[in-house]
Order: structure tokens, then C-alpha cells, then sequence
């Protein structure tokens, strides 16, 4: 049996068959501390006649229909799959279950603040985890719309990946319905829902188009005399003007909101248009400067993903090192370039390029370009070699391509595959084109071998 994972091969042969359009998920978040309700409407092609499965981690599934039949979930729904059987060209698959909340930080999150007892929620779903929340087709390449409702107490926040709209509130007073519109075509683990009683502010700011983009900073009430919401505006403001510039393309979201979560697992992710940080960034005291420079070039890291990343995305996880490594390389040099943080890249090189050689050294090194087979192999690559390695020699092909042309290369890759997925070749044929280099032996040579060291230098491995 599969348990929860998925197989590179599974995903290739899922796309083969299906082509998703949309997903119209309506969550519940008034059943109590354990389960939240998740009722997902799921519109797609296949070939007709054809087998698959769609993803769903869930408690209980009360009711699964296929082009308006009705399946038996005991018959079909067993560890994280649902298998769809005899699809038509044009199929409608709903799904309703009850889902459970997560204290791990994978799924929805649900804390409970000890300061004063409210109750905080946020999504984190990269890598395999929106099938948590909904029944979905989760893979990067699987892209569609999303529209979420949202029914959650009327005092909370709603927050997703399209504009906030006013709620419906109910006949108590208590409860309320948000209903977001619906968002481009995005991958399912860049979809984000936060709700709880969030203090924010806003701002905005206008685009490269012409667009005015609105702007939040979301904190929990307990943090929210701590977190510097007008710095972060300023940082944000100058990262935004930066990447317009190099990468001409306008910022392709609606909105853009940055919310400060409690018991985050990572640093940051770059859901499209609400981008979730770790509360390491609020900070509750001073801190030194080699902090404040980390966090800005989070900040960066993740508006960078907004491009790289969301706007174009992976077709598989094998380029997670491009999507990382890229964010970093854009975040170090937008630091350097467009804020105060001018030394940047000296403290990439004592921080980062550091980490890059002691996992370089490490048994478990492996090329840039890792082989990813399933889901589980993802899971070890968020490493140095991903992110410090990866950033470090995007900085040396920058050089070797020439900066100008490098920036002109990424901005054609973003013209010509919008809301489009791709691999490294893609990105490497537009460098190519804007610099007059072949890159495929230095492709080779930099991101497809590494190198294992031993004691004796005598002794060292070549890595293939």
C-alpha cells in the first residue's frame, strides 16, 4: 500500500490521463478543537475510460460522487488515496470529510496562545500537505484555481491567497462566511488559509503596471506591540521595486500579505500572496544586526517566490534545489542592491557558503540536481546543498553569463512560461539565448556531480 507517499512515476502517469480546471473547497472551522469540516468540488479532464487516484489525508469521508454518482468511501478511500475509476472527458468529483488539525505545522495548524487563550490557525502545505485540508491532485504540476469558503467565528481574521472579502455574518453574530474569489492557476501547496483573532495593519503600493497592490503585516495579539509592521512595508516597497526592474514582469497577485505565525516549522513559505513567517521574527528584544539583515533577506526570499516559484513553478520536485536556490541567490542580491543591508554578500559568504562546505563534506552530500523518486526523498533535500550550494553557484553562472544577460534570460523564462510549470533546461535555453554561452557542460560539470571528501585529499570521491 502507498501509506502517504506518491512516486515520481505516479505523478507522470496522474498527468498523463487528468488535467485539472478548478477546485472549489468549503472549509468549516466551527467543529471544535479536533476536526474541521472540507467539502472540495473538483472539476477536471481525463481520458475517457481512464484510472487514477486524487489525495486526501482525513479523518472521516462522509461522501465522495464521480460525475454524480456515488461512491462508497469504504470501497474506495483507503490511506491517503481515493481511486476514480471509468472518468469521463469532463469530470465533477466531490468530496466531503472532516479533516483533522495538526501541532506539527504541517496541514492546518491549530495553537492555542497561553497567554490569553485564543485560538490561532494557519496552513503550511509544502511539501505534500494541502491534502490535509482538501481532497486534491498534489502535485506542482497539477496546477488550477482555487476558491475557498470559509466559515470560522465572526471575530477572526480570514485570510488566503485572494483578497480578503467582507463576511456574511450569521443570524447569531457568531459565525460568519468568507467567500474569496477565486485565484489564478496556481500549484495546490502554494494555497494558504490563516484564521484567528490576528491583529493587522495595511498599506499598499503601486506596481511596475500600474496596479495599486494592497499590503498587510498580521501578528498574533499577544506578539503585536513587538512586530515592526512599517519596516517590514519599507523592505517590502524596496524588494518589490527591485524585482519589477530585474525580472520585468509585474508582480502577478492581487495582494500582498506577510503573517507572523506561532509555532512555524521552517522560516517562511511563499504561499502566492500571503506568505507565512516564523515568530522568530518578531522581535521581543534587541537583537544584532546579523538577525535583522536574516530576517530581511527572508523577507526578499519569499517575495522572490512570488516569480520563481509560484508564478513559474517546478514540474516535479527534483528542481526544489532551483526554486530554493534561485529564491536565495534574488533575496542576497536585492539585500545587497536595493535596501541598506549593502554587505549582504559577505554575509552570505561567511554564513551560507559555509553551510554549502560542511554539508558538502558530509557522507550524505549529493549533487545540486538531486534525484527525487517519491515524496519521502523530498523531505531530506531542504539542506545546504539545496539552498547555500544551489545560491552560491547561481551567483558564479550570474558572473560567467554575464549579469545583464542573466537577468534578461530569467525575465523571458517568466514571459514565456507564466502560470506555466517547467525544468531546468527551461530556464537554462533562455540563458542561453540572452548570453551566446552553451551552459549544458557547465550544467553538468556544477549542478549534476558532487564531491565527497575524506580525511586524505588523496582519497577524494567523485560524486556522479
Amino acid at each position: 500500500m502507498p501509506g502517504e507517499n506518491l512516486t515520481r512515476i505516479e505523478a507522470q502517469e496522474r498527468r498523463d490521463v487528468i488535467d485539472t480546471q478548478s477546485y472549489e473547497v468549503s472549509l468549516d472551522l466551527t467543529k471544535g478543537a479536533e476536526v474541521f469540516g472540507s467539502r472540495s468540488v473538483v472539476r477536471f479532464t481525463a481520458t475517457p475510460e481512464s484510472i487514477t487516484f486524487i489525495d486526501l489525508i482525513a479523518r472521516d469521508v462522509r461522501e465522495i460522487s464521480l460525475n454524480g454518482e456515488q461512491l462508497d468511501p469504504d470501497e474506495v478511500f483507503a490511506d491517503s488515496r481515493i481511486a476514480l475509476a471509468g472518468l469521463q472527458a469532463e469530470n465533477v468529483l466531490v468530496v466531503d470529510a472532516d479533516c483533522l488539525y495538526t501541532n506539527t505545522g504541517e496541514g492546518l495548524h491549530r495553537f492555542v496562545d497561553p497567554v490569553d487563550g485564543e485560538v490561532y490557525l494557519y496552513s503550511q502545505f509544502e511539501v505534500p500537505d494541502s491534502r490535509r485540508v482538501f481532497a486534491v491532485f498534489e502535485q506542482p504540476d497539477l496546477k488550477a484555481t482555487f476558491q475557498f469558503t470559509v466559515t470560522a467565528p465572526a471575530s477572526w481574521k480570514v485570510v488566503s491567497n485572494s483578497p480578503t472579502p467582507e463576511p456574511i455574518v450569521h443570524d447569531d453574530h457568531s459565525v460568519a462566511t468568507w467567500g474569496f474569489e477565486p485565484t489564478p492557476r496556481i500549484s495546490s501547496y502554494i494555497t494558504a488559509l490563516v484564521a484567528g483573532p490576528y491583529e493587522a495593519t495595511f498599506s499598499e503600493l503601486t506596481s511596475a503596471s500600474g496596479r495599486v497592490i494592497p499590503l498587510g503585516v498580521y501578528g498574533r495579539k499577544s506578539l503585536w506591540q513587538h512586530l515592526d509592521a512599517d519596516y517590514i512595508f519599507d523592505k517590502t516597497r524596496e524588494g518589490f521595486a527591485y524585482f519589477e526592474s530585474k525580472f520585468g514582469v509585474p508582480y502577478p497577485f492581487a495582494k500582498y500579505d506577510q503573517l507572523f505565525v506561532p509555532e512555524f516549522n521552517a522560516g517562511a513559505m511563499e504561499n502566492a500572496g500571503a506568505v507565512t513567517f516564523t515568530e522568530t521574527y518578531v522581535f521581543r528584544s534587541k537583537v544584532t544586526d546579523a538577525v535583522k539583515e536574516r530576517r530581511v533577506v527572508t523577507i526578499l526570499h519569499e517575495l522572490a517566490h512570488m516569480w520563481f516559484g509560484d508564478l513559474v513553478t517546478m514540474k516535479w520536485w527534483n528542481d526544489l534545489w532551483l526554486n530554493e536556490s534561485f529564491a536565495e541567490w534574488a533575496s542576497t542580491i536585492a539585500t545587497a542592491e536595493a535596501t541598506e543591508w549593502t554587505e549582504a554578500w559577505t554575509t552570505f559568504n561567511a554564513m551560507e557558503k559555509t553551510w554549502a562546505y560542511r554539508q558538502d563534506q558530509l557522507p550524505s552530500t549529493h549533487p545540486i540536481v538531486a534525484e527525487i523518486n517519491d515524496l519521502e526523498d523530498v523531505q531530506v533535500n531542504f539542506d545546504g546543498i539545496t539552498y547555500a550550494k544551489g545560491g552560491s553557484v547561481l551567483k558564479q553562472l550570474a558572473a560567467w553569463v554575464g549579469i545583464e544577460a542573466f537577468f534578461a534570460g530569467v525575465s523571458q523564462y517568466f514571459q514565456k512560461h507564466s502560470w506555466g510549470n517547467t525544468e531546468l533546461s527551461d530556464l537554462l535555453t533562455e540563458l542561453e539565448a540572452t548570453s551566446g554561452r552553451d551552459l549544458s557542460t557547465w550544467s553538468k560539470k556544477w549542478l549534476e556531480t558532487c564531491l565527497l571528501y575524506t580525511s586524505d585529499a588523496a582519497d577524494d570521491l567523485l560524486c556522479v
